[in-house]
Order: structure tokens, then C-alpha cells, then sequence
């Protein structure tokens, strides 16, 4: 009770300049000094020394206390003393403390015990310096003892949302020091699946077990876990997951132990909880051999080098050492975005070219065919990766010409460009939408997939470059991405929408992605079409619900009618199915990497196929909107619209009752 309020009276301090608080200790240090002095003269004599009077042994304290200040206060000074913030002041301040005196000791006893003063015994020299090292560090370890209590019942401190540190390794108390120092959170302790540690304490907090959740959210009020874990792989993070995710707190986590390589943990590493984080799935290490195949030394040209894989093939890129790194995107800022990360970054990567043109930002478009032949004509690239589309479904299905012309004709030219310039291997980044497809996105993904299947037993017989593509499903946080969606509308208290209760799609994390992307082109023998195994299928509706779980929130619906999020189901848009697929075949081959097989899909010959592609240009061309559907219907088996024609301008026309028609 004396200590509580004690330390409320002390809460005025807290809010004093800080040149006031240096006064307040500058005054307590030199007290100590002179106090310290005057116990060194009684543990010396055996009695108290008089402040005043004429007497010798007066004078003798006085000159002593003189000497003390003098060489005390500059010091402490120059020994950082004073910049300390004591209730945040740990080993490191009484470790310059311990500095301080140690100097402060010596050069003491060279005065009064070497030298001499008249009426000071020889032996307060080595007296005094103890007695003030044991006074100044005990002083600055009350006063955070004190303080730091006084900060945590400051009525702004008590409002700060409660936290429990899930782990109590390194990374949980380095987290909890770090957070000590800040106003984001408060936390009141940790939770640790080892029971060796319960019921003890870790920097003055305590130690739960995590079966103690629920009651540490009623009797302290927690409303944050923070995961201090990065050392544990992502099935194990997915089981504690599910077991906090049954309770109203909101989960953030650190990165993993990778991205800590400093070994220093802040306030600042904490992030939202990854939506990686939920699909229970260690990704598998890259064979660095396949990696640096296709780009260790050699030109590489990325097209839609802005866009979400397309630029994080970049940053894999540039960190496997190519001699040149070629940016191609049609959009300015995203490539203006790309280029600045990557050059701010290249001082410390190994990209051989070396000084500004190492890394070469390029605007074009991949339809623009003699821009195309400029460049891989003046720089040679060794490897393409085309990743250059038009991917998101509704768009390209209200703009159904301009996805078709980009997604397929973009990639047979810069295909082309590639047979005709020597490019070693060109890979097309694809989609599992083009697999039985039911829009126009996936229809135009599955032609350019076959034209250059097409190509290379064809056309390109006896080239010398190996034409590829990789198919896989959705990267989580990619523009256009349902995940970042999810997390603005949770963000803004819902509601949270959804087309469908049953929709059901793959993830992959983006780097993920990337560096299976380059390992499976590095395979390529000319032809193929790699899969990438992508793990289970996951529902969108559970995402959905467990990242409204995950934020500290619960779902509201008939049998949760007081919960904070809304669910609202707003139909399928067009082109969108329920359920995606990834191989159009039943026998898959294996490849030398486990996450990667090759599919054996059918496809027309180049001399068939030829013809057709000549006739899609023109009736793209001519705006042809319902022949160019019909058009991909026949080229491409199992495309199966599910809606009707959705394209802006196609509609406005039949309504206003100017159909297009071919002219």
C-alpha cells in the first residue's frame, strides 16, 4: 500500500523536460558524494565529522568532499551517466556505472591516498569510492525500480492493450525488453508449452501455460498474443494457431528466424499475423544448383517485372548474381517501384555488370513485336521469364479482347522474339485456372500454354531455345488477392465479402513461388508444362472466418448474433468457378524436385494451330467480342463459360442497340 502510493507521487516525474530529470540526478549524485565521504570518515574514526566549524578534521571533510564532486561529476558526465533513462537502464547502465567509478576510484585515491590532504586520513581514499560505487548503482536501481512502477499505473499505461508472449526463449524476452520501452502494449507475461517453466517468473513477469489462456483473458484482461517462436516450422506455428484461435484475442507474430539475423528483436519486427501462416505447410528448401542454373552470370529479362511475381522474381534474381537484369513492364510506376527497391539494393548484391546498367528498367508492352526484337537484339538475354498478364478474372472478362490480345498474342510475340534472338530457355509464368477453364482469363492463359507447347515441337524443332511454362494457383497477397481484402475489410469492422460459401481455391506464398518458379525452368528440356504442388485445397469461407478469429474478433451470424464481423455472401462473379484444378491429366511425372512434376497435357500441332491464332488476331482486331469467345471455345477442351459475355463494351453496345459487329 506505502509502495503504491509512493510511487503515484512519483508519477509528476515522469512528465518533468528531461533537462529537469539531469538536474534532479546531477543534485542526488553530488548529495551522494558528500554523504559518502562523511560515512567513510565514520567508518574511519569511529564518529560522525562536524559539517562546520574552524577545526582541522572540518576542513580536512570539506577539502575531501571538494575533491570528491570535482572529479565525480565530469566524469559521470563523460561516462554517459546521464543520458541513461532510468527506468529503462539495465546491465549496460550499471555497467558504465561500474566504468565511471572504477576511473572516479583511481584517480580518488592518487589524490587522498597517494599524495595526501592535510586532515583527511589515507584510507577514506579507498573507502569512499566503494561506498559511492554501491550508493550510485543502488540509486539508479531503485529509481527504476520505482519509476518503471510508477510508468506501468500511469493512467495512459493502464489503458494499453494486454499482451501474453507466447514462448519464453530469446526471442519472447528480447520481445518483452523491447516492448518495455514502448507504448504500443503492455505485456503481463508469457505462455510456454514447457512445464518446467510454469509457475516461475522471466524479467519479472510470469510464466502460463497455454490451458491458462482462457483464464488470463477474464482475470487480466489479455487481448493480444504475441508468437515468439521463429525457430518453429509452420505446422507446428498452425497447431498453436488453432489452439488460441478458439479465444477472443488477436494474434501477432514475429518473422522467422531467418529474417532475425541481427539477433535483435524489436517492436518493429511484430506484424500482422501471415495468412501463410494458416495453410499448415513448411515449404520445401530450394536446390541452389537449380537455381543459379538459368541465371548465375548470365542476361536475364523478366517481363511484368512490376507485378507481384514478376518483381519478386527480381528480387530472387538479383541475389543469385546475374551479369545483367533486364525489367520489362508496361506500366510506369510499377516499374519505376521495382527498379528504385532493386538499385537501392544492389550495392550489397552481385550483379556482375556492374555501376548503372547492371540492372535496366525498360517500358514496353509484350505485344509491341519490333520493341520486343530491339531489345533481346542489343542485350542477349540467356533466360526470359514472361510473367506479363492480365490475371484478374472479373477484369479480363469485362474487357475480354484486351486480356485475350495481351495474355495470348503478348506471349506467342515475345516467344517468338525469343526463337529468333537465341534466348536459351523462355518461361511462361501460367495459372491453374487455364486447366478446364470457365472464363476468358484461363481460356487465354491455357492457348498461350499450347502455342508454345505448339512452337517448340514445331516451328522451333531444332532451335535452341527451350520453351516452358509453370502452372500454379494463387499466391497469397498478390494484387488483386482476396487475402489483403480480407484484411482491410476486417480492419474497417467488416463486412467481410464473399461470392461463395463453398469456393475453394490452392495457395502458395509469393517467394515461395518465385524460387520454385526458376528451379522448374532450370528442368526444362523444351515443352514442358511443370505443375507446381501446391498442397491442399483451402476453403475461403474458413480463411475468411479464421482471420476474423485470429484478429481478436468473432464472427457474426444467427448462432453468434453479438459478434463483430459480418460474413456476406455476394455471388459469383463472372467467370469464376467454385472449384480450381491443376493438371488436365491423370499421370503426372515426377521431376528431381519434390514440390515439382510435369503434366502431360494434349495440344494442336503448330502448322493447325498456326491458322487459328492468324484468325484470333483479326477478330481481335475488329473487336469481335462474340467470335473471339466462340474461337477460344474450340481451340481450347474443356472451356466451358459459366457466364454470358460480360464485356463493358460489348453490353453497352447490345443495349443501346448498336451491336459490334465485324466491319
Amino acid at each position: 500500500m506505502i509502495l503504491t502510493v509512493f510511487r503515484r507521487a512519483l508519477q509528476p516525474v515522469l512528465t518533468l523536460p528531461r533537462y529537469a530529470k539531469r538536474i534532479i540526478v546531477l543534485t542526488v549524485d553530488t548529495s551522494l558524494c558528500i554523504l559518502t565521504v562523511w560515512l567513510a570518515f565514520y567508518l574511519r574514526l569511529g564518529e560522525f565529522v562536524s559539517f562546520t566549524g574552524e577545526t582541522h578534521r572540518a576542513a580536512g571533510f570539506l577539502s575531501a568532499v571538494g575533491i570528491s564532486v570535482i572529479l565525480a561529476v565530469p566524469l559521470f558526465i563523460v561516462f554517459g551517466l546521464y543520458r541513461a533513462i532510468f527506468r529503462y537502464s539495465g546491465w549496460s547502465a550499471m555497467k558504465a556505472v561500474s566504468r565511471a567509478l572504477a576511473v572516479y576510484g583511481l584517480l580518488f585515491a592518487s589524490v587522498i591516498t597517494a599524495i595526501g590532504i592535510s586532515g583527511v586520513p589515507r584510507t577514506i581514499g579507498l573507502i569512499q569510492p566503494l561506498l559511492l560505487l554501491f550508493a550510485v548503482g543502488g540509486a539508479r536501481g531503485l529509481a527504476r525500480f520505482w519509476l518503471e512502477g510508477a510508468y506501468r499505473t500511469h493512467p495512459q499505461t493502464a489503458t494499453l492493450p494486454k499482451a501474453l508472449v507466447y514462448g519464453a526463449g530469446s526471442a519472447g524476452r528480447q520481445l518483452v525488453s523491447a516492448l518495455s520501452n514502448g507504448h504500443e502494449m503492455r505485456v503481463v507475461g508469457f505462455l510456454d508449452d514447457d512445464d518446467r517453466l510454469h509457475r516461475h517468473s522471466l524479467n519479472g513477469r510470469p510464466v502460463f501455460s497455454p490451458d491458462d489462456l482462457p483464464g488470463l483473458i477474464d482475470t487480466k484482461g489479455v487481448t493480444h498474443v504475441l508468437l515468439a517462436i521463429p525457430s518453429a516450422g509452420r505446422r507446428r506455428r498452425n497447431e498453436i494457431l488453432r489452439r488460441i484461435g478458439q479465444f477472443p484475442v488477436a494474434v501477432r507474430t514475429l518473422p522467422a528466424l531467418s529474417d532475425l539475423a541481427d539477433g535483435r528483436v524489436t517492436m518493429s519486427d511484430l506484424r500482422d499475423l501471415d495468412i501463410d501462416d494458416l495453410l499448415g505447410r513448411d515449404p520445401v528448401a530450394p536446390n541452389h544448383v537449380l537455381l543459379a542454373k538459368n541465371i548465375t552470370g548470365k542476361v536475364v529479362l523478366v517481363t511484368g517485372a512490376g507485378g507481384s511475381i514478376g518483381s519478386e522474381l527480381c528480387r530472387r534474381i538479383i541475389r543469385l548474381a546475374p551479369r545483367k537484369l533486364l525489367l520489362l513492364e508496361i506500366s510506369e510506376y510499377a516499374l519505376y517501384a521495382i527498379h528504385s527497391e532493386l538499385e537501392e539494393g544492389s550495392p550489397d548484391l552481385a550483379c556482375g555488370a556492374g555501376g548503372e546498367n547492371g540492372i535496366v528498367p525498360l517500358l514496353a508492352s509484350v505485344q509491341d513485336e519490333e520493341r520486343l526484337s530491339a531489345i533481346m537484339r542489343t542485350w542477349r538475354p540467356d533466360t526470359v521469364y514472361h510473367a506479363a498478364a492480365y490475371k484478374h478474372v472479373p477484369l479480363v472478362e469485362h474487357n475480354l479482347t484486351e486480356g485475350v490480345k495481351n495474355n495470348v498474342l503478348g506471349t506467342l510475340t515475345a516467344a517468338q522474339a525469343a526463337l529468333k534472338n537465341g534466348v536459351s530457355d523462355f518461361v511462361l509464368i501460367s495459372t491453374d485456372k487455364a486447366v478446364r477453364p470457365t472464363n476468358v482469363m484461363g481460356a487465354s492463359k491455357r492457348l498461350a500454354e499450347m502455342g508454345l507447347q505448339a512452337l517448340f515441337a514445331g516451328k522451333a524443332t531444332g532451335a535452341k531455345t527451350r520453351l516452358s511454362m509453370v502452372r500454379f494457383g494463387n499466391v497469397l497477397d498478390s494484387s488483386g488477392s482476396v487475402i489483403p481484402r480480407f484484411r482491410k475489410q476486417i480492419r474497417d469492422g467488416g463486412p467481410v465479402t464473399l461470392t461463395h460459401r463453398q469456393i475453394t481455391r490452392y495457395f502458395m506464398t509469393i517467394p515461395e513461388a518465385a524460387q520454385l518458379v526458376i528451379q522448374a525452368g532450370a528442368m526444362a528440356k523444351g515443352g514442358d508444362v511443370f505443375v507446381l504442388d501446391m498442397g491442399e485445397p483451402v476453403k475461403i469461407a474458413d480463411l475468411a472466418k479464421r482471420m476474423i478469429e485470429l484478429s481478436g474478433l468473432s464472427v457474426r451470424d444467427t448462432g453468434h448474433p453479438d459478434g463483430d464481423i459480418d460474413i456476406v455472401i455476394t455471388g459469383l462473379r463472372p467467370g469464376e468457378k467454385l472449384y480450381e484444378e491443376l493438371l488436365l491429366g491423370d499421370n503426372p511425372q515426377s521431376t528431381m524436385h519434390p514440390k515439382i512434376q510435369r503434366a502431360q497435357d494434349p495440344f494442336i500441332s503448330w502448322d493447325r494451330l498456326e491458322a487459328d491464332l492468324a484468325a484470333l488476331k483479326t477478330l481481335l482486331a475488329r473487336n469481335d467480342v462474340e467470335a473471339v469467345r466462340a474461337l477460344l471455345q474450340k481451340l481450347v477442351s474443356g472451356f466451358e463459360p459459366v457466364s454470358e459475355i460480360a464485356d463493358w463494351i460489348y453490353t453497352e453496345q447490345m443495349q443501346t442497340g448498336a451491336k459490334n459487329k465485324p466491319t
